[in-house]
């Protein structure tokens, strides 16, 4: 975003950026067992993606990596969210035949307790200013394929907390996906890892940086009197 700021609008002075956060009491691993039974009752594996379903987030893409990964291990899809795109998206899924594996749950308050029965987290966007829907799934220890559009490449770390792809590589998404799924050892690895990574943008490591950016432009000395006052 600060690249494209740049690139945009005549602008010269410095743009301090600081990433999105997430907050761990909401976004977290939980036991959902019973729910994940019911989805996928023979022990199937979970895909997932969530997004407005804008031309934009690619949702298409999601479609046919399933379509592939199903091919070779039986998984069950969830897409969260509702938008222009999600008609072409239902009417793909039955040309690929994989409809019946495919769940479209539209908008959803409670996203954390989905993203706790996925396996693996889709986001083939072709823009992203950051990749917050990936950054909450990481913390519920679900990793990530994504694109290499914007700032996923900073949140989702290649060959660590999942892989990183050109966009609109459907084949390469695909591929890595299987690998992940195919290999128990690694993808408990790396649903570690993408947790880890999680923490670095914990809510109580970012709104800090929020903090001490705004002291830097304006006078918190009243605001750090009120602090130390309810300290006392």
């Amino acid at each position: 975003m600060r690249q494209d700021t740049y690139n945009h609008f005549k602008i010269d002075k410095e743009i301090k950026v600081i990433p999105n956060f997430i907050d761990f009491s909401r976004f977290s691993k939980s036991d959902k067992s019973h729910f994940k039974l019911a989805i996928a009752p023979h022990g199937e594996k979970i895909l997932m993606h969530t997004s407005n379903f804008r031309r934009v987030k690619r949702v298409d893409d999601v479609i046919k990596v399933f379509a592939k990964v199903n091919a070779v291990i039986p998984s069950k899809l969830l897409m969260i969210g509702d938008g222009p795109k999600r008609q072409e998206c239902e009417q793909l899924a039955r040309d690929l035949g994989v409809a019946s594996d495919v769940r479209f749950l539209g908008k959803q308050q409670a996203i954390e307790e989905l993203l706790a029965i996925g396996d693996l987290f889709l986001i083939p966007s072709a823009s992203e200013s950051f990749g917050l829907a990936a950054l909450e799934a990481m913390a519920c220890e679900v990793p990530v394929i994504s694109s290499n559009a914007g700032g996923l490449p900073e949140v989702n770390i290649d060959g660590k907390t999942g892989f990183v792809l050109d966009i609109g590589d459907v084949n390469g998404m695909a591929e890595k996906a299987i690998k992940l799924l195919d290999d128990a050892e690694m993808l408990a690895e790396f649903s570690k890892n993408a947790y880890d990574q999680a923490r670095v943008f914990a809510i109580e490591n970012v709104l800090p940086l929020y903090e001490q950016y705004y002291c830097s432009i304006v006078d918190c000395s009243k605001l750090e009197a009120k602090k130390a006052a309810l300290v006392d």
